[in-house]
């Protein structure tokens, strides 16, 4: 199985997300960048493991209240207290804005892979864990193994009832539309949690 990039920004962004989220959001977290990670290996996609991993450990940190924005949506917000951290980490500015998108882009709906490959990958291993899309381009027991390391442990309940109070306070933003078009549901039927 991929590891962590051997990497110091690496590490202190898992240190990072490890303080602020709660074990269900960082097991989430984890899985995300192993389905991004796993896809892009297997489908020849040439991507950045250390923005991919940094990425998926800051994509949901807005989030938790203490990074929770009142006037942006939590994406956006993430994309900010992402470059802080980048910015602290060294990075130079360019490769922080990256890291902003990244995280921004996880929410749209299709993210072209010529455009911005860790965004597409970030984007679709979201959407896999958390409604299951495109499972099935992984194997059943490639499955398992990731549940098994990184249990799913209530996500659907945690998770929704995030997006549900984004959406109340922030009714204009993506989690809003989210659960407007049928979240809900769609994460009922995740095989994931099935």
């Amino acid at each position: 199985m991929i590891g962590i990039p051997d990497t110091a920004a690496s590490s202190a962004a898992l240190d990072v997300a490890a303080t602020y989220l709660s074990a269900t959001m960082l097991s989430h977290s984890h899985r995300v960048y192993l389905w991004g990670a796993t896809y892009g290996d297997e489908h020849g996609l040439r991507y950045d493991a250390e923005l991919l991993f940094v990425a998926a450990m800051f994509h949901d940190i807005s989030l938790v209240p203490v990074f929770d924005s009142h006037t942006m949506s939590f994406e956006e917000a993430g994309g900010h207290v992402a470059r802080v951290f980048a910015a602290g980490a060294g990075w130079p500015g360019e490769r922080r804005e990256r890291l902003g998108e990244v995280i921004v882009r996880h929410m749209w709906p299709e993210v072209d892979p010529a455009d911005d490959v860790e965004g597409h990958l970030l984007s679709r291993a979201a959407a896999v864990d958390i409604v299951g899309r495109d499972l099935d381009d992984f194997t059943p027991a490639f499955r398992a193994e990731i549940l098994d390391r990184y249990p799913r442990s209530g996500l659907a309940t945690e998770f929704l009832a995030c997006f549900q109070a984004q959406a109340a306070r922030k009714p204009g933003s993506s989690a809003a539309r989210a659960v407007g078009s049928g979240l809900t549901t769609r994460m009922a039927a995740n095989p994931l949690d099935l």
